[in-house]
């Protein structure tokens, strides 16, 4: 199952080196070409990191583990020794 950010690592080399070719192909010099499509590559990995960025789930509270325990933070009981 591919997902967001496996897109993503798709789109980087392939910003990086379809670009450089079609700018190249255009008829910029390759030392204009490679900038340009990192640029791209930059935003493109700009956009996965600070718009879309990565979030791990936070349990709903009071929500049941399979295991039957809360996982709902509890208070601390420490050793009295």
């Amino acid at each position: 199952m591919t997902g967001y950010y496996d897109y993503i690592l798709g789109l980087i080399p392939l910003a990086l080196l379809g670009i450089t070719g079609a700018l190249v192909v255009v008829g910029l010099s390759v030392s204009m070409a490679v900038p340009m499509a990192a640029g791209v590559a930059a935003l493109i990995t700009g956009h996965a990191l600070f718009v879309n960025g990565p979030s791990s789930p936070s349990p709903s509270p009071g929500r049941v583990s399979p295991s039957g325990a809360s996982e709902r933070p509890g208070p601390t009981v420490l050793d009295a020794d």
